[in-house]
């Protein structure tokens, strides 16, 4: 290839890759392979090393590249990079719309105000200045007005552009164009990093953030390259005729940026919240790492002429998201009994706020865990949550532990009927050995109560049942009386027939559903589901020796003695029996539906059905060959959108996953 012929392929290859990465990191999406572009990455390289004068700034091999830097410059920045507000209550929010409507010269904005609203990532913030189109300079915020420079680090992160797209050629296009916006460490790349650390037995990294912030101040830009930065643009300071923050994002997706996504324009406070609430909901999955959410001023005159206090805007706040962490005292350790006789501790603590609720409860786990973190009775102990699920102790503050503190030591006796406990060869997990344990048989028969799908029948109910002697098990349920209802209390004529009405309209059971209320050790739903296509009857699984388990797809040999066990015992096998006796009736297993093309499927369901119970549509999908998840994966066929749908629907649009609506459900299932 002459040199004329490798200029115009080198330019046609940097263009193709400079789009490619567009579409990658701003459009997220990619025409072609990972492998197929490192291709052409490597064609240009190769045409670059052959023609060495033909290299510019700006080309994709130039990201990596220089020697390490023996330490960091200062840039002033041409305006400073000021912080925001922090609020972190409703009330607090609505004072700061109050107080800005107040203060804004605009009538017209004090009553038709609109706002931006945008994830407050949790990264670091820099900013870049492009001249003539090509990236000069990248700074960190330093103290608001002098950083450090950082332009070789950040070069190294794909995207960033090297060069400015689509605005070039626009008329009055500024020479200098600054882009602020924040370089965060993605969530896999993260874990990613973690994990490789741990195979080669060095330190993990703890704190995003302040990784990605280490990330960026290494002195050997190649540092840098390996860790998978990422970054994101929210601010653009060159004036293009924009009004509107909202029209700056749309100017800065045209010049290769990708702004903050999930971010969205408003005009009431009821809309703000309800978006807050929903990213929130969603932060588990966004990708990245968020503790709160901006709210900005949409207009940019009104913005501007707002001002600034000290060194925050007036025109923007951050909402910031309920405390995941907070500190506490335990209490009490109190030792609860589940279905299987399992003794599960929980710490009572003095009530606190985390997580948007107050809390008095936290989970440990086990003895193991207890011991492992050493908490006592008395100690000041740091509380975390994730989601909605109950906190748990992430460390004590032994610093702050009281003088003459003791062990927690494990029960010897179930805290419940007083029996002696033990911990079974090979779990962690301490058993009551009695089991006719009365909090098992309560827990036992709530979840067979599920399991038939039984509405109306809480703890307290079925405790005072078993109490007064109205039930021994969940067989006992189907022949109950409303007048042995009515002296219980919580109890009159009308509530304890309605009860009875509700049990006597589920004596009919499906196969899996019914191996599923015998509460099983180590079978749920798909086990019991695979048990009855295997099996056909109940009958069959209750003669069926241990190997003829272990030819049932999906069944070990943990499972298979389970289940052989359970039915070798006398009581279960009464059980069974009692239940038939009571008038339940266990339908056969019909097998799979082959016509409907949905056998080996996997269906997710999210939002309201109309004429379908989720629990109901779950089972039709199961019988017909197909699987019933609770996540959205890029093995998940179908989405079935009801109405109010969650996250899932969203997930599913961005991974392209068929979504299906009720009527479309039914029609494919019949």
């Amino acid at each position: 290839m002459s040199k004329i012929q490798a200029k115009d392929r080198i330019k046609k290859l940097r263009e193709a890759i400079d789009d490619y990465r567009y579409q990658y990191h701003v459009l997220d999406k990619l025409d072609i392979s990972d492998a197929a572009l490192d291709s052409l990455k490597h064609e240009l390289y190769q045409l670059e090393q052959q023609y060495p004068d033909l290299i510019t700034p700006d080309s994709p091999t130039q990201r990596v590249g220089g020697a390490p830097l023996e330490k960091f410059k200062k840039i002033t920045h041409a305006r400073p990079m000021l912080s925001m507000e922090d609020v972190f209550t409703r009330e607090e929010f609505i004072a700061w719309v109050s107080r800005i409507q107040k203060l804004s010269p605009s009538s017209t904005f004090a009553t038709s105000s609109t706002f931006f609203c945008m994830p407050k990532q949790d990264g670091l913030a820099v900013s870049l200045v492009y001249e003539d189109g090509m990236l000069k300079s990248a700074a960190t915020r330093g103290d608001g007005k002098v950083g450090e420079d950082v332009t070789q680090n950040v070069r190294t992160i794909e995207s960033v552009p090297l060069k400015l797209r689509g605005l070039q050629g626009r008329r009055g296009m500024p020479r200098r164009v600054e882009v602020r916006g924040e370089i965060y460490f993605p969530v896999k790349a993260f874990e990613k990093m973690n994990r490789e650390l741990m195979k080669k037995g060095e330190p993990v990294f703890a704190n995003p953030r302040n990784t990605a912030a280490g990330s960026i101040r290494q002195l050997d830009p190649t540092v840098t390259a390996s860790r998978g930065l990422d970054f994101v643009a929210w601010d653009l300071d060159a004036d293009l005729g924009q009004k509107t923050i909202e029209e700056e994002w749309a100017l800065l997706r045209e010049m290769g940026f990708r702004p903050i996504p999930e971010s969205h324009l408003f005009h009431r406070l009821s809309e703000i919240e309800t978006h807050w609430k929903w990213l929130q909901d969603k932060r588990e999955k966004l990708g990245y790492w968020v503790d709160g959410m901006v709210v900005r001023v949409n207009e940019n005159d009104a913005f501007t002429k707002l001002g600034v206090v000290g060194k925050t805007p007036r025109g923007l706040v951050a909402w910031k998201f309920p405390a995941e962490e907070a500190t506490t005292r335990v209490k009490e350790i109190q030792w609860t009994v589940g279905r299987t006789g399992a003794l599960t501790p929980v710490a009572v603590v003095e009530p606190t706020w985390v997580g948007g609720t107050t809390v008095q409860h936290a989970s440990l786990h086990n003895l193991d865990e207890i011991e492992r973190l050493d908490v006592r009775v008395g100690d000041t102990v740091i509380l975390f949550k994730a989601g909605d699920i109950i906190p748990k102790i992430k460390q004590v503050i032994v610093k702050l532990r009281r003088a003459g503190s003791q062990k927690t030591k494990p029960p010897t006796a179930c805290p419940v009927c007083g029996s002696t406990v033990e911990r079974r060869k090979g779990e962690v997990a301490m058993y009551c050995t009695n089991p006719r344990c009365f909090v098992q048989d309560r827990e036992n028969i709530l979840h067979a109560a599920r399991a038939f799908g039984i509405d109306g029948l809480g703890p307290q109910t079925v405790a005072s049942l078993l109490e007064h002697g109205r039930i021994s098990s969940a067989a006992d349920l189907f022949i109950l009386k409303p007048d042995e209802l009515q002296d219980l209390e919580g109890f009159a004529d009308l509530s304890s027939k309605k009860l009875v009405d509700e049990i006597q309209s589920h004596k009919k059971i499906t196969l899996p559903k019914f191996i599923l209320a015998l509460g099983i050790d180590d079978v749920g739903e798909q086990t019991a589901l695979d048990l009855a296509q295997h099996f056909l009857t109940i009958e069959k699984v209750m003669r069926a020796p241990v190997e003829n388990f272990l030819e049932v797809e999906g069944i070990g040999g943990v499972v298979a003695r389970s289940v052989r066990e359970y039915f070798d015992e006398e009581h279960h096998q009464n059980l069974v029996k009692r239940y038939r006796d009571n008038g339940v009736v266990v339908l056969p297993f019909e097998g799979v539906k082959k016509k409907t093309g949905i056998a080996g499927k996997t269906f997710v369901i999210t939002g309201t059905l109309e004429t379908i119970g989720r629990d109901d549509a779950k089972e039709r999908i199961r019988t017909a060959g197909g699987k019933a998840s609770g996540s959205v994966s890029k093995k998940t066929d179908f989405v079935v959108a009801g109405e109010n749908p969650g996250s899932k629907l969203d997930e599913a649009k961005r991974l392209g996953v068929v979504v299906l609506s009720e009527a479309e459900f039914l029609a494919m299932i019949r």
